[in-house]
Parts: structure tokens; C-alpha cells; sequence
């Protein structure tokens, strides 16, 4: 398993670096609208559609995309990211209170108009941060994966109280603490470390700070960790209703795409939308 991991990792790494590393945006938002579209596709098949209505619903999905990027509209607006920023803090925040069997009692049509909603919006947003810059981009999504690190060995070293037992039992109270703090300590050293860069706010660390002030941006990266968790429960629920383990099996020793998406999906419109603030100054 471990082999199969390291080897798709490897893979991946080969698949996106080289569109960070361009100027032009549109290789890594293609990217990005290819893995969108394969997750868009899990989403379908954890929601009840059988395969070939699962592929048409991509391929919807990737339409709709590509018609948008097709215009030149790939930066997105504050209304937008402030939307999905409320949308996910309620509605995110009522699912998983309703539990794992809630969930497919709900017309199957709005799931999937749920699911192709939040998926473009997390495209938009890539692609929005793309634009913006390889900084901010990595920046960003950085907050989930030292989320996911610190939470991870916080949890393993120090877990003792459950976090959602029915939805995910691996999780704890302790380890979503260490997740919060794992980003705040990221966050003052990219901080430290954006002026030698070139543009000391070229970060999505650097303009929350200046757009908020450092408590402001503490409140802010806790309040991000704990979308990111929100995310990962989120898929989780639906996979467990679905009685899945993974969203699929595409990323061989990862599971799928919205595997190693949930948690940006609400994470990344929430940045934006913050980070929106420091135009208001």
C-alpha cells in the first residue's frame, strides 16, 4: 500500500508541478477542471447515478467549466466567495448534524446540484488563486495540508476524545487542535519568509494579516482549519451513507479525487472571501 501511495504521489507531483512553473494559468486550469470533472463523476456514483449517468454528469459539469473559462472568466467575485463561505458554515454545519442517514433521504437532484455547485466553485477558486500567483496558490492550499499533517500526528500522540464517531472515528478533538496549530505556526514562518520573496503580500498569510491584523488572522486560519475538518466530514458522511470507504479508486493507495478534495472545497472560497476583506480598507 505504502509503494502504491509514494508511486501516485509521484505521478501527481509530475502532473502539476510543471503547471505551477509556467507563467500562463491555463495549464493548471486545465488540470484542475480534469480532476474536478473525474470528481464530479465519484459524486454522481456516491449519490445513486449508475455509471453511464454518472459520466454524462462530468461531462456537465466539465462543460459548464469549460464554457466559463471559455469566456474568460476565471476570476470569480467577493459576492461569490462570501456565498459559498455561508453556505458551507450553515448548511455544512446542519448536515453533519443530521447524521450519515439524513443524507439520502434528500431529493437526489439537489445532492447533485449541491455537489456540481461546490465542485465548480472550488475550480473557480483554484483558478482564481492560479492567477493571483504560484505564492498565494501554494499558500493557500498549504493551510489543508498542514491541517491534515499536524491534525494527523496531534491526533495519533494526544487523541482521546472522538470527534464525530458515527461519521469518522478516526478524528479527535485533540487532533483538530493540533490541526489549528499546525497552520498557525505555518502561517508566521511563510509570513516571515514572503518579503524575501519579492512581494511581501504575495501570500495568502501576508494579506490576511494585513487586511486583519494578527489577531484578525488568527481567528481566521482557526476558522479555516475548522472548514477544513467540516470538508472531510462532509465526504466522509456521504461515503458512509453510500457505504463507500473511498470516494473511488482512482488514485491507487489514495482512494479518489474528492478523497484528497474535501477539505479544500469549503477552504478555499472561505480564503478568498477573507482575504476580499482587505480591499475594503
Amino acid at each position: 500500500m505504502l509503494k502504491q501511495r509514494v508511486l501516485t504521489a509521484l505521478v501527481l507531483l509530475m502532473l502539476l508541478l510543471p503547471t505551477l512553473w509556467v507563467r500562463p494559468a491555463w495549464p493548471f486550469i486545465a488540470l484542475m477542471g480534469v480532476a474536478v470533472v473525474a470528481a464530479a463523476w465519484e459524486w454522481a456514483r456516491l449519490n445513486g447515478l449508475a455509471s453511464s449517468p454518472a459520466i454524462g454528469f462530468a461531462v456537465l459539469v466539465g462543460a459548464g467549466m469549460a464554457l466559463f473559462a471559455g469566456a474568460g472568466a476565471v476570476q470569480g467575485a467577493p459576492l461569490l466567495w462570501w456565498g459559498a463561505l455561508i453556505a458551507w458554515a450553515v448548511l455544512g454545519a446542519l448536515t453533519l448534524a443530521a447524521g450519515v442517514g439524513r443524507w439520502p433521504r434528500r431529493p437526489q437532484g439537489l445532492r447533485l446540484a449541491l455537489g456540481a455547485g461546490m465542485l465548480w466553485v472550488a475550480w473557480l477558486a483554484l483558478a482564481h488563486a492560479r492567477v493571483q500567483g504560484v505564492n498565494f496558490l501554494l499558500s493557500l492550499l498549504c493551510i489543508v495540508w498542514a491541517a491534515d499533517i499536524a491534525a494527523y500526528f496531534g491526533g495519533r500522540a494526544f487523541g482521546r476524545r472522538k470527534l464525530a464517531p458515527t461519521i469518522s472515528p478516526g478524528k479527535s478533538w485533540e487532533g483538530v487542535y493540533s490541526g489549528m496549530l499546525g497552520v498557525l505556526l505555518l502561517a508566521l514562518l511563510w509570513i516571515t519568509i514572503d518579503p524575501r520573496l519579492g512581494e511581501p503580500a504575495s501570500s495568502v498569510f501576508s494579506r490576511l494579516h494585513i487586511a486583519l491584523g494578527w489577531v484578525g488572522l488568527a481567528l481566521a486560519l482557526v476558522f479555516l482549519t475548522a472548514l477544513s475538518v467540516m470538508g472531510d466530514l462532509f465526504e466522509s458522511l456521504v461515503k458512509r451513507s453510500a457505504g463507500a470507504k473511498d470516494s473511488s479508486g482512482l488514485l491507487p493507495g489514495h482512494g479518489g479525487v474528492l478523497d484528497r478534495f474535501d477539505a479544500l472545497l469549503p477552504v478555499l472560497p472561505a480564503a478568498l472571501a477573507l482575504c476580499s476583506l482587505g480591499s475594503l480598507k
